[in-house]
């Protein structure tokens, strides 16, 4: 029997990261999110209404490990884009902050749009055409 879990959606995601300070810069400072809450060793933003939080390494972190999409876990986060301008702005301005990306490129699989780019722990992440 299944459980038939009812939800409206992603309440938060949390993403590890080696070097709490670069990422603070990075999504902060470069992306341009807000924080909306901040302790020692996380900060949160909003993506939309799921909440994202950076969390800083545990002493159970492996000095030098950076994220891998092809390990069991994470493989990538894909933020909604609303309009084809703020895409093609968006993938602008990460050239323009000197964040490598790939550029606007067509998903063959689902025929939307996105720009897909990686945060300092090389982190992948996406700004996806809804």
């Amino acid at each position: 029997m299944s459980i038939n879990i009812i939800t409206s959606g992603i309440h938060h995601v949390a993403l590890r990261v080696a070097n709490f300070q670069l990422s603070k810069k990075f999504y902060i400072d470069q992306l341009g999110f807000q924080i909306v809450l901040e302790k020692p060793n996380l900060f949160v933003f909003m993506a939309g209404n799921t909440a994202i939080g950076i969390v800083g390494p545990d002493t159970k972190t492996k000095d030098g490990d950076i994220f891998s999409p092809f390990r069991v876990g994470l493989d990538h986060l894909a933020m909604i884009c609303e309009s084809e301008t703020e895409l093609e702005r968006v993938a602008q301005a990460l050239n323009k902050e000197g964040i490598q990306n790939t550029g606007v490129k067509l998903d063959e699989t689902l025929g939307k749009r996105y720009v897909a780019f990686k945060d300092p722990d090389k982190i992948s992440l996406e700004f996806y055409m809804k």
